[in-house]
C-alpha cells in the first residue's frame, strides 16, 4: 500500500462526529488534503443520508452519502455505552481536530465534552456546525436557511414566487467555510492558541448571511431592499438568459468593451451607435430596450451559432447545459464522486456503515495503517 504523504494534511487526524451534509464536507476537504478521518455514526442507521435515496449505487450506498464521504473510516458507536464513550475520548485525545453538528449540550450530557477535551489536549481544534448560532436548539436545514436568509427573496422568475436554488449551497458553503476555519485553526494553533480560538462555530445562517456579498452590499449601499431578477443581473446588462431558435443561452457582459464586442457580433448596429448605452449605468437605466432588441436577434439563429460569433470576440457566453453534460468536463465517477476541486487526491470510496469498526477499536488512529488506498 502507498501512502500519499506529500498532502498538505497528510497526518492530520479528525474526529468526524457529523452528519447529513455541512459536516461531512468539511471533513471531506480535509480528507482529500491528506487528513485521517474517522467518521462516527449511529450504530442503527448510521447518518442520515445512508437512506436519502433513490438513487443507490450498486453496493446498496446512496448517492447523498457517497457524495460528501469518500476518504474516511467508518466506525459505529453507541453514546449510550461507557466503552464506546471511553474510545471516542481517547480518539479525540490524540486528534488534531473534532469536527460536529450536535445541538447545545448533547454531547456533553454523554461525557464528551468540549472544552474539557480542549484542556485536556492543547493541539486540538473543535469546529461545531449548527443551524442558526451556538445557542440555538433548531434543527438546520439547508431548505430552511434559504428561506430565512433571504436566499429565497432574491431567486426565481421577477414577477413569481420565491424559489430555492436546486444546490443544498448553504450547505455547501457552511462546510467549506468549516474547513477554511480549520485550516486557519491549524496553522495559528503552533503560536499556542487558547480555547477560546480552538473552539470554532460555524453556522449555516452565518454563511448563507455572508454568502450574499454583493447582494446584500446592494443593500446596504442603496438602503432598498432585494428583489428577485429571474435570470437578470441587478448590476449589469445584458446579464441574462436569451431563447436562440434552438435551445437558450446566456450572455454576460461585464465590461463596457465586451459591450460593444457583443453589438459588434449580434450585428445591432443601432445599439452600436447609441451613445447613451456605452457605459453600464447607461444600459441600466434602459434595460428593458437592450434585452427586447437582443432577444429579437438572438431567437434568428441556433445558440451554438451564437456562442462561436461571441466567443470569438471574447464576450463571456455558455449553452445551458444539464448536469450530465457538464460532468463530462470533469473527472467524476459514480463511486467516488467528482475530483477534488481545491486539490487532494481520492484515495477511499466512501465506507459502508461500522466498515472499519473492527480495526479502530483494536488499533485506533493506526487503523489507518492497515485500510487500503485506491490504485
Amino acid at each position: 500500500m502507498t501512502i500519499n504523504n506529500t498532502l498538505p494534511l497528510a497526518g492530520i487526524r479528525v474526529l468526524d462526529l457529523s452528519r447529513v451534509l455541512a459536516g461531512p464536507m468539511c471533513s471531506m476537504m480535509l480528507a482529500d488534503l491528506g487528513a485521517d478521518i474517522i467518521k462516527v455514526e449511529r450504530v442503527s442507521g448510521g447518518d442520515d443520508t445512508r437512506g436519502w435515496g433513490p438513487p443507490f449505487a450498486r453496493d446498496g450506498q446512496s448517492a447523498y452519502f457517497l457524495s460528501v464521504n469518500r476518504n474516511k473510516l467508518s466506525l459505529a458507536a453507541d453514546f449510550g455505552q461507557p466503552g464506546d464513550i471511553a474510545l471516542l475520548l481517547s480518539l479525540a485525545a490524540s486528534a488534531d481536530v473534532v469536527v460536529e453538528n450536535f445541538l447545545p449540550g448533547v454531547l456533553r450530557k454523554y461525557g464528551l465534552d468540549r472544552d474539557a477535551m480542549l484542556t485536556a489536549n492543547p493541539s486540538l481544534v473543535w469546529c461545531t456546525i449548527s443551524g442558526f448560532g451556538p445557542e440555538s436548539t433548531r434543527p438546520g436545514y439547508d431548505f430552511v436557511v434559504q428561506a430565512e436568509s433571504g436566499w429565497m427573496a432574491i431567486t426565481g422568475p421577477a414577477d413569481g414566487s420565491p424559489h430555492k436554488i436546486g444546490v443544498a449551497l448553504v450547505d455547501v458553503i457552511t462546510g467549506k467555510d468549516a474547513a477554511v476555519a480549520v485550516l486557519g485553526a491549524l496553522v495559528g494553533r503552533t503560536r499556542g492558541l487558547g480555547i477560546v480560538a480552538r473552539a470554532l462555530h460555524v453556522s449555516l445562517q452565518g454563511s448563507a448571511v455572508a454568502a450574499l456579498v454583493n447582494v446584500a452590499q446592494n443593500v446596504l449601499v442603496s438602503g432598498q431592499p432585494a428583489r428577485r431578477w429571474g435570470n437578470a443581473h441587478p448590476n449589469l446588462v445584458p446579464y441574462q438568459l436569451f431563447e436562440a431558435a434552438d435551445s437558450p443561452l446566456v450572455i454576460a457582459v461585464g465590461s463596457d468593451a465586451q459591450w460593444r464586442s457583443a453589438v459588434a457580433a449580434l450585428e445591432l448596429a443601432d445599439l452600436a451607435a447609441d451613445s447613451e448605452l456605452n457605459t453600464n449605468a447607461g444600459r441600466l437605466a434602459h434595460r428593458e430596450r437592450v434585452v427586447e432588441k437582443i432577444s429579437r436577434v438572438i431567437r434568428t439563429r441556433s445558440a451554438g451559432e451564437w456562442v462561436e460569433r461571441l466567443e470569438r470576440v471574447g464576450v463571456p457566453c455558455g449553452r445551458v447545459r444539464d448536469v450530465l453534460d457538464a460532468l463530462h468536463d470533469v473527472t467524476a465517477s459514480a463511486e467516488t464522486g467528482i475530483v477534488p476541486a481545491a486539490g487532494g487526491q481520492i484515495r477511499r470510496p466512501a465506507p459502508q456503515l461500522n466498515e472499519h469498526g473492527e480495526v479502530i477499536r483494536k488499533m485506533h488512529w493506526s487503523a489507518f495503517k492497515e485500510v487500503p488506498i485506491l490504485g
